[in-house]
């Protein structure tokens, strides 16, 4: 299977969540739009220091990360971030890789926006076509 890759904005939840009580205005609302890498691999959104400085993410916790061959950097798990995709929308941490050059879209986020990989198109749809369908069990 080649690269996958789409476009999700990502945004600062605390923001939002304060121009949602009108504490600020929606243009102060800090997002970004990337192009990630669908990494089915990754568990979880993969960010830079760079997306993580434009969303004025916190870290919650610090430590290293091992790599593919038993290499470790260190690594740190953000606060929420919100991440849209189309007209669909899902909370997650993100683990901070400073020197990561993409934005990677790992399987929990994939899973919480109902999305997957197909793998003849190779594109980003919806597992349940365009209705989001979360099973609880």
């Amino acid at each position: 299977m080649g690269e996958v890759r789409t476009e999700i904005t990502l945004v600062n939840i605390v923001d939002q969540g304060s121009a949602d009580r009108g504490y600020i205005p929606q243009e102060q609302v800090r997002r970004i739009t990337v192009n990630a890498v669908v990494d089915t691999g990754a568990t979880t959104l993969v960010i830079n220091e760079k997306t993580r400085e434009t969303l004025g993410l916190t870290l919650e916790e610090t430590g290293e990360a091992a790599l593919a061959g038993g290499v470790k950097i260190p690594s740190g798990v953000t606060e929420t971030v919100m991440v849209h995709w189309e007209d669909r929308k899902t909370p997650c941490q993100a683990v901070l890789l400073p020197d990561e050059e993409e934005v990677l879209l790992g399987a929990l986020p994939l899973e919480g926006l109902d999305l997957m990989v197909h793998p003849l198109r190779q594109e980003v749809i919806g597992a349940h076509g365009d209705k989001v369908r979360i099973v609880v069990k």
